[in-house]
């Protein structure tokens, strides 16, 4: 097949050509970076939030009646001495937050008390000696806290302490060399805080893209809040009996004190629901980029069948003299799936620079990573596919044109 010939034929449809292939590098540039998009989100959904998900879940408790700070407290350790007896439940403990909440508190973290500047940042929990195993995280270094180490916090209050447990993430990022155990680091507020203990790994509470880089640095506090307003209790079932301890855990609760109130809608959830919420709009955002990439491409194929079928309607009389010259079927063929590959490579290539660009405006604009160049090459292979199966049907169509019927037609 000569290339020169499809050339000049293609320099006498200059605004069909141009177009189609604005649209091939258009498709480009956009799939390649919504696939990419795609892939960070499910990424993003499977990231492991560090505690027992299959058995954990989360009570919220509001008090319907006014009481002081220590009556707000006495009715919290009732509770959970009520939940711990039931046979169903491993354990619990009284939490202002928990992992993939959504929101929550958040600290600036310092090494010296004379710094202007963070270090890092940091998610807080709060929670008694039952916190770590109520949530199902184990300890890699050091020891749990102990119960004369637990205080009590208003919920205006300074949320310092004088020991608290860090993730792995967070000693690593204060201490690389590995020594974070009985180191001190400091707040906002100026107080020291001693490390007495390291967990492997305890999510934050926001899936947001732009706290990725402090995902898992997370700070546990031995603070029991006496929030009239309201707290979370984190419950874990033993294996198996989920079902039942959500089941047995309200009526425990409200057996105890029935002044209380637990939303129907917020006030109970397993941690597969709580994942489920934490990232519905991940999902979203994958399956909107999904149905955005198929819409292209079924746009583009129909860009291409639409004007290579224009072409040869236009070309049935030169078609004719091709086949009567001594062109085969397969000569006509290769014709128009040659011409289609040309325009789609001049198409791809200037894709290449736009969907780089794109990545780049979006790494400056929302922090968002490189664009890998697998995506890249996987989307110039499935144009170049789409194109040529685009372009077949009207091909074959032309192959089919006898001498006789293209020469009656002048």
């Amino acid at each position: 097949m000569q290339i020169k010939p499809i050339l000049s034929a293609m320099r006498q449809h200059k605004a069909g050509v141009i177009l189609i292939a604005l649209q091939i590098a258009l498709t480009l540039a956009i799939v390649c970076n919504a696939l990419f998009i795609i892939q960070q989100r499910l990424e993003h959904l499977s990231e492991p939030s560090g505690i027992d998900e299959a058995n954990v879940f989360v009570i919220s408790n509001q008090w319907a009646s006014q009481s002081t700070d220590q009556e707000t407290d006495a009715k919290i350790q009732a509770d959970m001495a009520a939940l711990r007896r039931l046979p169903s439940v491993r354990d619990a403990s009284p939490s202002d937050s928990y992992p993939l909440r959504g929101s929550g508190w958040d600290d600036y973290i310092m090494l010296t008390p004379e710094q202007t500047e963070k270090t890092t940042d940091a998610d807080v929990y709060l929670g008694d000696e039952h916190l770590l195993d109520a949530l199902g995280i184990k300890l890699i270094a050091g020891r749990n806290f102990r119960v004369d180490e637990v205080g009590r916090i208003g919920s205006r209050q300074n949320m310092a302490s004088p020991v608290v447990i860090v993730t792995k993430a967070l000693a690593d990022r204060l201490y690389p060399d590995g020594s974070a155990l009985g180191k001190s680091f400091y707040e906002m507020s100026k107080t020291p805080s001693t490390i007495i203990g390291i967990v492997d790994r305890l999510q934050n509470q926001s899936v947001d893209t732009w706290k990725t880089a402090y995902a898992y640095q997370s700070v546990l506090r031995p603070l029991r809040q006496d929030n009239a307003d309201g707290l979370y209790y984190i419950v874990r079932a033993k294996p198996g009996q989920l079902a039942d301890a959500m089941r047995e855990v309200p009526k425990a609760l409200y057996a105890q004190n029935r002044m209380r109130i637990l939303d129907p809608k917020d006030g109970e959830l397993s941690f597969a629901e709580v994942r489920k919420r934490a990232y519905d709009t991940d999902r979203g955002m994958a399956v909107l980029m999904g149905i955005i990439c198929v819409v292209l491409l079924a746009i583009t194929a129909a860009g291409i069948v639409g004007l290579t079928s224009f072409w040869v309607g236009q070309r049935r009389r030169q078609i004719g003299v091709r086949r009567a010259l001594g062109a085969t079927r397969r000569d006509i063929l290769d014709y128009f799936l040659t011409e289609n590959f040309l325009i789609s490579v001049g198409g791809l290539a200037v894709g290449l620079v736009i969907a780089f660009g794109i990545n780049f405006w979006m790494i400056a604009r929302f922090e968002m990573a490189r664009l890998s160049l697998s995506y890249v090459l996987i989307g110039v292979v499935v144009l170049l596919l789409l194109g040529q199966f685009a372009t077949l049907a009207p091909a074959l169509r032309a192959s089919r044109v006898s001498p006789v019927e293209a020469t009656r037609s002048v």
